[in-house]
């Protein structure tokens, strides 16, 4: 007999019976205290929901490090209708976690692909004059945004969006960024971070309260099979090939730089895997 067959009916079983769990209906989880004078971090969220999904790092240094979490919602999605709910969902579900939300319009920004910042450069500079009066205004040590290949329109558009708007800036400004992945792997990945239980369950709790979004797609309850293969990836791609894998079972993958006098540039970690118990500032210094 087989012996991995209980363990893929036991996997398929858990999933099943948490498509039973409330969708959005928990309480707070537990709140972690924000540091006076908290350093920011800026997570740039193509749509509602993506902040859930790759928001291990974050989450970790608000638990961790005291800093503030503000999500910055791009987009509130492409379904006019679905708009206002779809900030309320944010809206609740950044509550969960304990962040904040900053809208750049009244409904979101539209049209931002790469289509717009090649075709319609009015539109688009409108676009960028908006992300980098968020970025004045809050000043952020860190900010977040997809890669340039992450496969959606929306995700590519808002990784060049964040980009055009750094060029812009000028001065003393300075941050660290860190490049996430979801529609489609990033090729050069130099980050990985070990989500523990209890993290990972908060989450996909949080995921939940986009209710409708996860009624159609319920990707709320693969987030665990997602980290899971980001360790098996990371494993090779952040720790070299050939390595050994690390004991993690859930983990994140990120691309860290700096931006500094003008320049966008990489960053040579000394240290590029990060377990549920090493220190994050670390990875700051």
């Amino acid at each position: 007999m087989n012996p991995y067959i209980k363990f893929v009916e036991q996997l398929e079983s858990q999933i099943k019976s948490a498509e039973k769990f409330p969708l959005g209906e928990m309480k707070k989880c537990r709140r972690y205290p924000v540091k006076k004078n908290a350093k920011k971090v800026l997570m740039f969220s193509p749509h509602p929901d993506d902040e859930c999904i790759v928001g291990l790092l974050p989450l970790r240094l608000m638990r961790e490090l005291g800093m503030q979490i503000i999500n910055v919602a791009v987009t509130q999605g492409s379904n006019k209708s679905r708009r206002t709910d779809r900030l309320e969902e944010l809206e609740n579900a950044c509550e969960f976690l304990g962040w904040t939300v900053v809208k750049c319009l009244e409904n979101g920004l539209e049209h931002i692909n790469p289509e717009t910042r090649e075709n319609n450069q009015k539109l688009w500079r409108c676009s960028v004059a908006v992300i980098e009066k968020i970025l004045r205004e809050q000043q952020p040590e860190i900010i977040i945004f997809p890669h340039s290949n992450d496969w959606n329109i929306t995700h590519i558009g808002t990784h060049w969006l964040v980009k055009d708007a750094l060029m812009n800036i000028n001065g003393s400004f300075s941050c660290f960024f860190l490049e996430t992945e979801f529609w489609m792997p990033m090729d050069q990945p130099n980050l990985m971070v070990e989500a523990d239980c209890q993290t990972l369950a908060d989450l996909i709790a949080a995921a939940s309260f986009h209710v409708e979004e996860v009624k159609r797609n319920p990707y709320h309850l693969l987030l665990p099979a997602w980290m899971q293969d980001n360790v098996r990836r990371g494993a090779e791609l952040v720790g070299g090939q050939g390595e050994a894998a690390p004991d993690f079972t859930y983990a994140t993958l990120y691309r860290i730089g700096k931006f500094e006098n003008g320049k966008i540039k990489d960053l040579n970690l000394s240290k590029k895997i990060f377990s549920k118990t090493n220190d994050l500032k670390d990875l700051f210094c």
